[in-house]
């Protein structure tokens, strides 16, 4: 244990005191899952139980993490706790992966199969009016013939889904970059391409947050505009959440290297940091080619 290690030495596997981070974190956890489904149906007090359990939460978190730099500084980690970090975070992008697949699927899915199936000879006696064309643009076009689902327009892929494309594209080599420069030595130019890094996925949360307003408001493209709404903001939504994350993670590293963290030897950190930023450039790929060509 790390109370038994000499001092100045470092321990072979560090375990930490009992803490109260991961209690309180749950709490906060509870309180915005309380909040937020209070809110939804209708009860105003749920946003200020949502707002105070993101409080407590995001509080924590920052202590938390902020403990488990300075051990990290201190010189409390090892090797072994180097491996654990890695197995860890590659655990943990294989969750996201799922997450994302069960998405794909969903879209494959309906694409292929449901639509297609619902426009047979025998849900023709039901649905007469059916086309079965994806994408259900509207109420007696294809997929709402009882005209539930409001006309609306698709978004292509040109001019903002492209240049958002190139823009992630563009943020993978700048911190490819920032990564070599690190191992280098070169803090300097590691700081400058990471923050490079960092507004291009500004600018991307940018973009696509002006897709969404367009898609409201000229295209009547909305959550509800059918399975095609459904998958479509789902799958650009939360990648534009997980664009947002890996930014924070990006503005953080970049600050711990402003204060003189990692060397060329050691920073996992970095390397954690950029290893979930370039899985969020591929899920961006499939999305552009699944979602916005075909």
């Amino acid at each position: 244990m790390s109370a038994m290690t000499p001092q100045g030495t470092t321990p072979y596997y560090y375990i930490p005191s009992p803490s109260r981070h991961p209690v309180l974190s749950a709490f906060g956890l509870f309180l915005v899952i309380l909040g937020a489904g209070q809110w939804v149906n209708g009860s105003g007090w749920g946003a200020y139980v949502l707002l105070a359990g993101m409080a407590v939460w995001l509080t924590v978190l920052f202590q938390w993490f902020s403990e488990a730099i300075h051990e990290s500084e201190s010189g409390l980690y090892s090797d072994r706790i180097d491996v654990s970090y890695r197995w860890s975070m590659s655990w943990f992008i294989f969750s996201e992966v799922m997450f994302f697949a069960a998405f794909f699927g969903a879209l494959y899915w309906a694409r292929v199969h449901s639509v297609p199936m619902l426009g047979n000879l025998d849900h023709q006696i039901l649905w007469p009016d059916f086309k079965a064309i994806w994408p259900s643009e509207g109420g007696g076009v294809t997929a709402s013939p009882a005209g539930t689902v409001e006309p609306f327009s698709t978004i292509g892929p040109w001019p903002l889904p492209t240049i958002n494309t190139a823009l992630l594209l563009t943020s993978g080599v700048t911190l490819t970059i920032a990564h070599h420069a690190l191992l280098a030595g070169k803090r300097s130019k590691t700081i400058a391409w990471m923050w490079i890094t960092v507004a291009l996925g500004a600018i991307f949360v940018v973009v696509q947050a002006f897709e969404y307003v367009h898609a409201y408001r000229d295209l009547n493209l909305k959550l509800s505009s059918g399975i095609f709404g459904s998958t479509f903001f789902l799958l650009t939504g939360f990648h534009g959440f997980h664009v947002f994350v890996g930014m924070l993670m990006l503005i953080f590293i970049t600050l711990r290297l402003m204060k003189g963290h990692f060397s060329p030897e050691r920073h996992f950190g970095f390397e954690g940091a950029a290893w979930y930023w370039h899985f969020v450039d591929v899920v961006w790929l499939g999305l552009y080619f699944l979602v916005y060509w075909l």
